[in-house]
């Protein structure tokens, strides 16, 4: 696989620094995605993965460069990036427990409904034809849902809003294994929708499977990057993340 360059990339993120008062959870990181690519930064916890995520979509004040699309959009609001096409399934899924399956659905085209598109109501079916326990529970509560249904609709939901940046927060946690090994699966066919993906995960045997290239994040740095093959025949990854039993 050849290196990208700047101008392939759609979201670039240069030197990227966030502060909690006088303590530094992300340090000078730098991370790229191209579309139609899955990027996977790994690490334990404690070492910026979720902070990262944040401030790429907003949610907390950073200093560095952000270009998504090839434009700065360190000012932007959280709004904005999501208008832009940048969507998060944060680690909580953050879903609305009274609200039916179809009507979380729904909120995730919020943005393109407000800004008048039509047509969002049809997306529904491309969503239930990907994740087809959702169109059996349609109508059931979200607080219902099992814990990998609750993810699944997490991702429909982010998915309705046609993001071009798909940024999906520990996506595995607390799930079964063969749950996780479902949702992955299914992040791995949404490179051939052409959406970038930026995944966040501490389960670093999981996420380099499916991963095109990956970022190792410690203790707020970034102290290793390259391919997914690089990365996992790497004698310090497989000594830290991939020794017996795998990453947890």
């Amino acid at each position: 696989m050849t290196n990208s360059t700047a101008a392939d990339n759609i979201l670039e993120v240069r030197n990227l620094t966030v502060s909690y008062g006088k303590v530094v959870a992300l340090a000078d990181a730098s991370v790229s995605v191209r579309a139609g690519q899955i990027v996977a930064v790994i690490g334990p916890n404690g070492a910026g993965k979720t902070t990262l995520v944040a401030a790429i979509m907003g949610l907390l004040p950073s200093v560095g460069m952000l270009h998504y699309g090839g434009s700065d959009i360190a000012n932007l609001s959280v709004e904005a990036r999501v208008a832009a096409g940048i969507s998060l399934v944060p680690e909580r899924r953050e879903l609305f427990g009274e609200l039916s399956v179809e009507d979380n659905l729904r909120l995730g085209a919020f943005q393109r409904v407000r800004a008048g598109e039509r047509g969002a109501d049809q997306d529904l079916n491309p969503i239930y034809s990907r994740f087809p326990p959702l169109r059996e529970r349609s109508q059931q509560l979200a607080a219902t849902l099992s814990g990998g249904e609750r993810q699944m609709l997490a991702i429909g939901r982010a998915l309705m809003a046609k993001p071009r940046l798909l940024m999906l927060d520990e996506p595995s946690l607390g799930l079964a294994p063969r749950i996780v090994r479902d949702i992955l699966h299914i992040v791995a066919d949404l490179r051939d929708t052409g959406v970038a993906i930026l995944l966040i995960e501490q389960n670093a045997r999981a996420a380099l499977q499916i991963a095109d290239r990956g970022y190792v994040l410690e203790t707020g740095e970034v102290v290793l990057t390259g391919t997914s093959a690089e990365l996992s025949n790497s004698p310090r990854i497989v000594e830290t993340y991939l020794g017996f039993g795998g990453a947890s």
